[in-house]
């Protein structure tokens, strides 16, 4: 949000630079236009002035100074007219109407600052994943097989369903939408379809976060044990996010430490109302062997578990452009 209000505000400047600029112009091509813009508003604070003025009665003035305002607006629309321009061309207008370039309205954040923060995010969560090249609609599913499994469904009518719930979750995103964990073997699409519900929701204007488990704890132990300005800054961030995507959920070092911060990651949020997606190449059985009893109940009793199945879709594009079987 900081980046953001700096991008806001450069491009308030730039616009009311921009405009002095046009102003100067057309004046040193009028100069009668400059006196006139003096003039009135020389005019309206008269108007004021007689307005507010007590013991007296301010109508006659009023009336005169009206008059007199008409006629220089008449001056200066035909003035412009003869210039070709409309008669509001010196007339500097915010660019967003709903909050007059504040980037608030009602106490809330405006659209127009969202659309800031929107980028910005982007651009953060660029720096881990191709947002340009993840979309729902390039998800496809005709790299799973539909040969029937043992439950009696194929790896593509699953994932099918796993895609529809990813991208209803994306779309309908909001406070209490709740969690998800996206279990299976490398290679099947988690990260694929994380990264197309982050770009969704971060689209919508909320916070998300996405990042690996082992960095994510690296930064809370490094908090911890060094008290760095940057490893606070993301620390808060991983806990008050709208949003926060765990990937690779397993792949790290295993200590006390990790439990413990995993444990505060998963019950904070929880506690909060803030949505978590989880990615693991884990089992449930595995996972509960690896993490506590706490953290395994946090997991099974408040997340809705995807499974993705099917063969190593990194593994079946090497063998087509091999021309293997």
């Amino acid at each position: 949000m900081r980046r953001a209000l700096e991008r806001f505000y450069e491009d308030k400047r730039r616009r009311e630079a921009d405009f002095r600029r046009r102003t100067e112009t057309i004046y040193t091509r009028e100069p009668r236009l400059r006196q006139i813009d003096g003039e009135l508003r020389a005019t309206m604070s008269r108007i004021i002035t007689s307005a507010l003025r007590r013991g007296t009665d301010p109508r006659p003035a009023l009336e005169v100074l009206r008059d007199r305002n008409q006629s220089l607006q008449r001056e200066k629309a035909a003035l412009l007219a003869k210039l070709g321009l409309p008669e509001d061309c010196l007339e500097e207008k915010p660019n967003c109407p709903l909050c007059d370039d504040t980037g608030y309205r009602g106490g809330e954040v405006c659209r127009c600052l969202r659309r800031y923060y929107a980028r910005e995010q982007k651009k953060e969560l660029s720096r881990m994943l191709d947002l340009g090249n993840r979309s729902f609609e390039l998800f496809s599913l005709d790299w799973y097989s539909e040969e029937p499994l043992p439950e009696g469904f194929s790896p593509r009518e699953n994932m099918a369903w796993v895609k529809k719930t990813c991208q209803q979750y994306a779309e309908s995103f909001g406070p209490g939408s709740g969690n998800l964990l996206l279990t299976g073997a490398p290679g099947l699409g988690k990260t694929f379809l994380s990264a197309c519900i982050a770009r969704e929701v971060s689209d919508g204007g909320f916070s998300v976060v996405y990042d690996t488990a082992a960095h994510v704890f690296d930064r809370f132990e490094t908090w911890k044990f060094m008290r760095e300005d940057r490893a606070e800054e993301d620390t808060n961030r991983i806990l008050t996010c709208d949003l926060l995507i765990l990937d690779d959920l397993g792949t790290e070092l295993t200590t006390a430490f990790v439990q413990s911060a995993l444990y505060q990651i998963l019950n904070s949020r929880l506690l909060e109302n803030r949505a978590t997606i989880l990615n693991t190449n884990l089992t449930m059985e595995s996972m509960g062997r690896r993490y506590t009893p706490q953290i395994v109940s946090r997991i099974t009793g408040e997340y809705r578990v995807l499974l993705f199945c099917g063969e190593d879709i990194r593994k079946l594009k090497l063998r087509k452009q091999k021309n293997l079987p």
